[in-house]
């Protein structure tokens, strides 16, 4: 696949998955064996728990919306940053929902495999996000 097939998957992740929370399309967007480099706790690999991540993100997190601001491909990987606003609305890692709205920053580094995400690498902004949640000064 190209570098623009690459990210324009990669889009579908954030647009149709984590924007409008269809989980199902990850039937179609990941590998069955995919590779989470930087798992929540107790997260594994394979697509059943990235479908698990994914559901996490959205409990806790609604509304929540992923703007992509860059995204640069090279063979066959995709970098995204992002920014990532929304409300505390539900637990997430043992944390009690805190109502409050947040607004951070990332970056991802997805491989893409025969049109299909394989693997995930970031860097999130987990400070500013416990600070704005009121949970640490």
């Amino acid at each position: 696949m190209s570098e623009q097939d690459n990210k324009a998957v990669v889009r579908r992740y954030y647009d149709e998955v984590l924007n409008q929370r269809n989980i199902s399309g990850l039937e179609d967007l990941a590998v069955e064996d995919y590779v989470e480099h930087d798992p929540f706790p107790g997260q594994g690999n394979g697509l059943a728990d990235l479908k698990a991540r994914v559901a996490g993100l959205c409990a806790a997190f609604d509304p929540m919306h992923f703007t992509i601001e860059d995204i640069v491909a090279e063979g066959d990987k995709v970098v995204v940053r992002w920014t990532n606003a929304g409300t505390h609305s539900g637990g997430f890692m043992g944390i009690p929902a805190t109502g409050k709205d947040f607004r951070i920053a990332g970056i991802d580094i997805h491989t893409v495999k025969d049109g299909k995400l394989a693997e995930h690498w970031h860097v999130v902004d987990q400070f500013a996000q416990m600070q704005q949640l009121g949970l640490i000064p």
